[in-house]
């Protein structure tokens, strides 16, 4: 799937996660990892600097993986809490780390980052990463990887931070 068809899909996708979110539903069930690979799929990809970032640079982290689009609003509303929780669990293992799937390039995520005071890594998405995901059919999708590169959960469209701090702490003890 190209770059332009995940937009596509995507805007699709928030219409539906939107309304997912109204309705007070925002985790995707553990049956719904049917299909996803059971261990994250090595990636490298280009950081808002130009340096390739690539999954085994987070080995022996708990990783929240993030794919969003600064165009979209639940992805916009789940920064502020990924903020906090770099701030707050970084020193004890966690990496969050978002994947941007904008098309506007990197200037415009960039700027947006900056703004935001993003404070972990964003790298730039493209087309593989997506598929090797299942293919990212709605925005935010989030997954949690445990300390050895293990899926342990997905989360499709907006997630309160409290359910992240449920889902790391246990992953996070030594």
């Amino acid at each position: 799937m190209t770059i332009q068809r995940v937009k596509a899909a995507l805007t699709l996708g928030v219409a539906v996660v939107g309304l997912v979110v109204a309705a007070g539903h925002s985790e995707t069930p553990a049956s719904s990892m049917a299909g996803l690979p059971r261990t994250a799929p090595a990636w490298k990809l280009k950081d808002l600097e130009g340096k390739t970032v690539q999954l085994a640079d987070f080995k022996g982290k708990v990783v929240i993986l993030d794919f969003w689009a600064t165009w979209c609003p639940p992805c916009r509303a789940e920064i502020p809490g990924f903020v906090a929780l770099a701030k707050k669990y970084g020193a004890q293992g966690l990496a969050v780390v978002g994947v941007a799937l904008d098309q506007g390039g990197e200037g415009l995520v960039k700027r947006f980052v900056k703004e935001q005071g993003v404070n972990y890594p964003v790298v730039l998405g493209d087309d593989e990463v997506v598929k090797a995901f299942g293919g990212i059919e709605a925005i935010p999708t989030t997954f949690v990887l445990d300390r050895s590169g293990r899926i342990v959960s997905h989360h499709v469209g907006f997630t309160d931070r409290k359910e992240f701090v449920k889902e790391i702490k246990p992953l996070l003890k030594p």
